[in-house]
């Protein structure tokens, strides 16, 4: 009966490790993923900021080029208003 006990604690022994190496591997792949996923973040938030760097220059271009042709409308409506 003692030799049983030993072999089932044995066995229990060996199960518990199988675990603890299957779940310390689980705690590294997921330590990897957060760290890829960390990183690819930052990629993206870096990336964020120079598309709206890049969006409120556009913007500003638009404007200027927007407020340019407000003037020249208002120039030949004035030429115009003035010759008739």
């Amino acid at each position: 009966m003692v030799s049983q006990e030993r072999v089932s604690i044995k066995s229990v022994v060996e199960k518990i490790k199988g675990i603890e190496g299957e779940l310390t591997q689980t705690l590294r792949n997921l330590r990897e993923k957060l760290t890829k996923l960390e990183t690819e973040r930052a990629s993206l938030m870096a990336e964020i900021e120079e598309l709206k760097k890049a969006a409120e220059s556009r913007a500003s271009r638009l404007e200027s080029e927007i407020a340019a042709l407000r003037e020249e409308v208002k120039s030949l409506k004035q030429l115009l208003g003035s010759s008739e």
